[in-house]
């Protein structure tokens, strides 16, 4: 019997706050896993609910959206993504996309793939043109890969596995087409 999916959706810059505890354990959960998403093992609560303040600020000042895949039987926050919008004034037709975690009891449910179909129509419908994104991860390559991200290329020893050894970093792209403006005329 597979699982009922997952529930995707973007969380306002004051949930985001209220729910500071649940972010901090899906992202604290990844660390532990393994997972070179800018933070060193052993990460502290406090340390991850800090962090998570400050894309709820982001989010707050429309500097980018955080979605979230939750559980559907209780609404517990498996998953998350976030898409950038603050670029440099010469890239309005960019975003980027970050912290894609999914918790690992949440795993292999199909959370990554829905999380990043959300985002990319998200970031479609802002009228962004260019997605990019990097990853340490294999899997994660492998989830970009099947929905038609374009490797760019590695950068060897770019950042540091939470247990302190050095990783390569892969970055990806990913072309959108605008969204059709139905004409009214």
């Amino acid at each position: 019997m597979n699982p009922r999916p997952l529930t995707i959706r973007p969380i306002p810059a004051d949930e985001a706050l209220e729910r500071c505890g649940e972010l901090a354990e899906v992202l604290i959960d990844c660390v532990e896993g393994g997972a070179s998403v800018s933070f060193m093992a052993p990460l502290a609560q406090d340390k991850a609910e800090g962090f998570w303040r400050g894309v709820a600020g982001m989010v707050g000042r429309g500097e980018g959206v955080l979605l979230v895949a939750e559980e559907p039987a209780d609404g517990r926050i498996l998953g998350t993504v976030l898409v950038v919008f603050a670029e440099p004034e010469n890239q309005p037709h960019r975003a980027d996309i970050a912290k894609m975690l999914v918790h690992r009891r949440a795993r292999r449910r199909g959370a990554g793939a829905a999380l990043m179909h959300a985002a990319e129509d998200l970031a479609r419908a802002a009228g962004k043109t260019v997605l990019v994104l990097d990853t340490a991860n294999p899997d994660a390559e492998r989830l970009y890969e099947r929905a038609g991200w374009t490797r760019v290329g590695t950068v060897p020893d770019y950042a540091l596995m939470p247990d302190g050894r050095l990783c390569d970093t892969t970055f990806f792209h990913k072309r959108l087409e605008p969204v059709a403006r139905a004409n009214c005329s």
